[in-house]
Parts: structure tokens; sequence; C-alpha cells
């Protein structure tokens, strides 16, 4: 895979860095209050985004093995994801065609076919409808039209994108407007998943503009990352997907080898790719991926997803490793992410659940993203034209 993007960027970073610059939005941009708590607003965003684009419900590393599945609910719609015999994903609705009923438990597990345990009707692992329990008794029924109804899946990267509308024309990969080539920069179908964990937390809009945010860092975060970090950020945009990266990043956030090396003047050519790759990959409507070193090279891979009303979102939070680790490492390595959980949970949704308790009395009509916030900025503006574009124009937009 090319790097050429990837030292595009280094090299206007380090410009800026150099310069004590940014590249900054035209204005300040106010966006309603009411949008993070009105619920026909959240209603609509569950409708527009969360069930018309691709979302990213598993890793590959999750299902590795022939005949692995993977069972769970997203924005209560219950899906099943498979590999099947050649190796080839399959996504399904969790609802067998009879009545409706969940044919698998959410979790994992590995199986040839599923059946159904309600009446036992039977499916093979592309989902066709096999069986028909006392077949001669219920009647005739076309096996070919009845099969569980699937889902556009699509695997890049080392990671799994499902579309929740079964009858959808919009291709994933137009979705990705080229995004995915960058991503498989971190090789993440050969990472470690190291442990996960779903944290509770504020409206699904407030979560994600923390992830576009340096801004608040060396504040909100001041006695857990220091106050010597950056608030300053770069935005790179693949359609309405986004890379925020501070052009001067510390030293050490970027010693993944543990030998105190500095690349901040070595030739970009020279810069490892991992070192390229720092800083958090957002994945339209609900993914970050931030860098750290703890116990070798890790990522923490967020899933963001909406809660049952505008006021909550839960997010599973995997903590990937690019190697398997060792005894010093794991200690690393869980340190590390319990460290992260208390940043998330304790600083970064707590302000937030404060945030929107506040917002929903009423008392501010608009909220502000600065110049120098132009992530949230093109977040926004990306919220407001799903929501406004009709199904037959969605592919448009990519």
């Amino acid at each position: 895979m090319s790097r050429v993007s990837l030292e595009k960027m280094a090299l206007i970073n380090r410009q800026h860095a150099e310069d004590g610059t940014l590249e900054l939005a035209k204005n300040i941009v106010e966006i309603p209050a009411s949008n993070y708590y009105d619920l026909d607003r959240w209603n609509l965003e569950i409708e527009k985004i969360f069930k018309r684009l691709p979302l990213v419900l598993g890793l590959s590393k999750e299902l590795p093995n022939i005949g692995d599945f993977k069972a769970l609910e997203a924005v209560g719609i219950p899906i099943i994801i498979k590999r099947n015999s050649k190796g080839k994903l399959n996504a399904f609705l969790n609802m067998c065609r009879h009545r409706g009923a969940a044919i698998m438990k959410v979790g994992f597990g590995n199986s040839k076919s599923f059946r159904c345990p309600y009446h036992g009707w039977a499916y093979d692992e592309n989902g066709n409808l096999i069986g028909i329990a006392d077949n001669k008794n219920f009647g005739d029924l076309d096996k070919e039209c009845n099969g569980l109804l699937k889902l556009n899946v699509l695997e890049k990267a080392g990671i799994i994108w499902v579309n929740l509308d079964e009858k959808t024309t919009l291709s994933t990969q137009d979705f990705l407007s080229g995004y995915d080539e960058m991503l498989a920069h971190f090789g993440l179908e050969k990472w470690h998943i190291f442990d996960t964990r779903m944290v509770k937390g504020p409206n699904w809009k407030v979560a994600y503009d923390g992830y576009l945010d340096l801004y608040h860092l060396p504040v909100l975060h001041s006695e857990t990352f220091g106050t010597e970090i950056s608030n300053k950020a770069m935005f790179y945009q693949w359609g309405p997907h986004q890379r925020v990266i501070s052009p001067s990043r510390l030293p050490d956030q970027d010693d993944f080898a543990g030998d105190g090396k500095d690349y901040t003047n070595s030739p970009v050519s020279e810069v490892p790719t991992s070192i390229l790759m720092t800083g958090v990959w957002t994945i339209f409507p609900h993914i970050s991926i931030a860098s750290f070193n703890a116990g070798g090279r890790s990522v923490l891979l967020s899933q963001l997803m909406p809660g049952e009303s505008p006021e909550e979102s839960f997010t599973m939070q995997y903590y990937l490793m690019e190697k398997k680790p060792n005894k010093k490492q794991i200690k690393e390595a869980e340190e590390q992410f319990k460290f992260l959980e208390f940043v998330v949970q304790e600083e970064d949704y707590a302000t937030g659940l404060r945030l929107q308790k506040g917002l929903k009395t009423g008392k501010l009509e608009k909220v502000l993203f600065g110049r120098n916030e132009r992530g949230g900025q093109i977040f926004h503006d990306w919220v407001e034209k799903l929501i406004k574009t009709k199904n037959k124009d969605l592919n448009k937009l990519f």
C-alpha cells in the first residue's frame, strides 16, 4: 500500500508545527442545542444515518475461522455475521423467516448451519432455508424465497462493515471514499484483540464530538494526559471520515519501539509507517481509532452506538495490540486499558453527561464550533446532509 498520502500529511503537519499555524475553518459554526436532545431529531438520526449507512460491526480477528459467527444487535436490529466454508463473510437479519424468532443468542460461536430454537427451521452457512420441521404437515413453501434476509457486508483492512438496510443500493466501497486504503496501513487483520469492554455514555453526538476534539486535551485531561499535550489539530477528510492529528505531538507519544528515538526531524521517507499512522482515525458515524503505546504498539478502537433515548449511548472499546504480548506487556496493557477507562468514563463521558443535562434545560439556543474545531464542523455538516437526503439520492453524496 502506497505511503504517499501519509508522507504528504506528515510534511503538512511539520510545516504547520514550524510556523505555529493551523488550517482553520472559514467561520465559527453554530449548531442548535436541541440537536443533542430533541427526540424527533434523534429518531431521524437513527433512521437516516445508523439504519442507512454501513456500520462497523466487527473485526476480522473476531471471526478468524471457517464457521465462526457473531450475533449482535445494532440500534435494535438483530444481526448474524458468519464466515462460510469459502472464508467469505455473510451477514443476515437474525430472524427466522417463520415467525421472526432470534435464531442465535447474542455472542460468538462456530457452526456449519443454524437451527431456529422455536420450531426447528434450519438454514445453511449462506442463509438458505434447508429444513422445515414437519414439512409435510406445514404445507408447501418455496425454500428458495424464504432464506434469511441478507445484509450487505464488506471486510476490508481487518474491519467488518454491515448495512442494516437489506434493500440498500448504497455501495459500502463508495461510502468509504478511499478511506479503507488508509486504514489498511494499520494491518488490523493481523493484530491481537487484548480485551474489550462496554462503557455507557451521553448522546452519541456528544461522544463523537469528543473523538474529533483535541482542543480539550490539556484542560479536561490535565491530570491524566498532562498539560504539555497539544490542543491544536489538523483534520484530513475522506467523505465523512476524518483523521485528527496534532502537528506538534510529543516524542514519547510515538515511541512504539521503546528506544527513545525522536523522528521529528528525520526525512519522512525514513519515518516508520506506524508513526505516520498516529492520531485519531474516525469512521463515520461511530468509530474512533486512537494510537497508544503500552505493552507495545496498541490502539483503542471505540465502537459508539446510540442507546434507547437521545440521552444515552454505549461504546464498545477494543484494546488491540500489534503483537501478542508477553507477561510484562500484558501487565502494561492491563494498566493502560484501565487508565483509558477512567479517562473516558470519568472525564470525557462524565463531562458529556453534565453538558447534555445543561443543554436539555433549553437555556442555550446554540452551541459553537470554532475555526480551530473544523472536524466538528465537518461532522455536523454530514449529519445534517444525511438527514435531508432522500434514499434515491444517497449514492450521490459519496
